[in-house]
């Protein structure tokens, strides 16, 4: 199928658009950006600079993608974004280009989800399947791991990495690393138990094996500085490979360390206890 470009659309010379693509009335695409087969620009699409974007990726109306990073360091060096397969992103979300302060690129994978007015800073990296729900803010270089969900209003501070299928509570202020298969919440964000519906409909695994997993969890936590208890741990809980992907990612604790291990009825900073 050829590309439908609309006569309104402006399409700078250069740029690769794939077969079967749909580029709305004013969107812009910039000359360096490449737009493998099916991807939907919608309308007033602005792709700016070295922008990829992967086959039947749908982009809606007034979003941005690859413009300059907010980072007063940066000085017009030829980086960019990649956005996977089949991803979305919705109305007015802003997506920034990388920085030489990290590798060059922002990336999001395949099968994920940015909603409306969404931001995404410079030299994120973004796994599959990720969904980040309207208004959340993340700073420049947050990882997060695949299938993760980020809910309404949340803000993730620079640096923060959010591993494999952790759920991050709306209006949340995540400042300190969340591990895989993690529930957080709160005015500054503590942990709360983990995704227990991902853990089951995405990995199969059994109710005790879920508890198990929270066990070990509670034993990181209680046992002292999690990085430092983790290899420890290790042979308490051998072949269990759930297990392991956290220890590990707890040794590697980042300039930011954990989120905090929330109590039950806590009072959080600003408000009351529930």
């Amino acid at each position: 199928m050829p590309a439908f470009i609309h006569p309104s659309a402006h399409v700078a010379e250069g740029a690769e658009i794939g077969a079967g693509c749909r580029i709305g009335p004013g969107c812009v695409v910039s000359a360096e950006a490449v737009l493998e087969p099916g991807v939907e620009l919608m309308a007033h699409v602005v792709l700016d600079g070295r922008v990829r974007l992967g086959a039947g990726a749908k982009i809606f109306p007034f979003a941005t993608i690859g413009l300059a990073p907010q980072d007063l360091k940066y000085k017009g060096e030829p980086t960019g974004v990649s956005i996977g397969a089949r991803t979305q992103v919705r109305e007015h979300a802003t997506i920034h280009r990388g920085s030489t302060g990290g590798d060059g690129m922002t990336r999001i994978g395949a099968d994920g989800l940015v909603m409306c007015v969404a931001h995404v800073g410079h030299d994120c990296q973004i796994g599959d399947g990720v969904i980040l729900v309207n208004n959340v803010m993340l700073a420049g270089h947050v990882t997060i791991g695949d299938f993760a969900v980020v809910q309404g209003g949340a803000a993730i501070q620079q640096f923060v990495r959010i591993g494999r299928m952790a759920m991050i509570a709306g209006m949340s202020g995540v400042e300190r690393n969340v591990l895989p298969y993690g529930r957080v919440k709160g005015f500054r964000a503590k942990h709360a138990g983990l995704n227990t519906i991902a853990m089951r409909r995405r990995l199969g695994l059994s109710k005790d094996q879920v508890v198990t997993v929270a066990h070990a969890v509670h034993d990181l936590y209680r046992g002292g500085r999690p990085d430092e208890v983790a290899g420890t741990l290790a042979a308490a809980y051998p072949d269990n490979p759930i297990v392991a992907e956290i220890l590990a990612f707890a040794r590697n604790r980042g300039r930011h360390g954990l989120v905090p291990f929330g109590r039950a009825g806590e009072e959080e900073e600003g408000g009351e206890a529930a």
